[in-house]
């Protein structure tokens, strides 16, 4: 059984990684269709747009070094929690940045997906520490 878990959460973490790297890389083909979600107070937009790029990048090739997965699997936690009050306040948005509100109701609870994830392969990657 745990032979089967181990494909799994290995499967989970590889598709997992290239869903961070792509979406990191995403960060740098389009920074415009990020520019929204980048909160007006912060200064340099398309700089905060690139760095959480590069950020995700890393995070998702550092989660496929076994020696990284456990740091990598908790950045991206973290991250995720770091962009919580974004998707938040996208729900209650007149002009949401994700779209539609339909997107902004729908992206909310697949923020939490992420994290719950990101934490499980965290969890998994200490598990076989031992």
């Amino acid at each position: 059984m745990k032979n089967t878990s181990n494909k799994i959460w290995t499967g989970v973490k590889i598709l997992f990684a290239i869903f961070m790297i792509m979406g990191g890389v995403q960060h740098f083909l389009k920074p415009d269709f990020y520019l929204p979600f980048v909160p007006d107070f912060l200064p340099l937009k398309i700089e905060v747009i690139y760095l959480s790029g590069l950020i995700e990048i890393a995070l998702g090739i550092f989660l496929l070094v076994k020696k990284y997965t456990r740091m990598a699997a908790l950045g991206i936690f973290l991250l995720m929690i770091l962009f919580l009050p974004i998707h938040i306040w996208d729900v209650f948005s007149n002009t949401p940045a994700i779209g539609t509100h339909k997107a902004a109701l729908i992206r909310l609870p697949v923020q939490f997906l992420f994290m719950a994830i990101a934490w499980k392969i965290k969890q998994f990657a200490e598990s076989n520490l031992k």
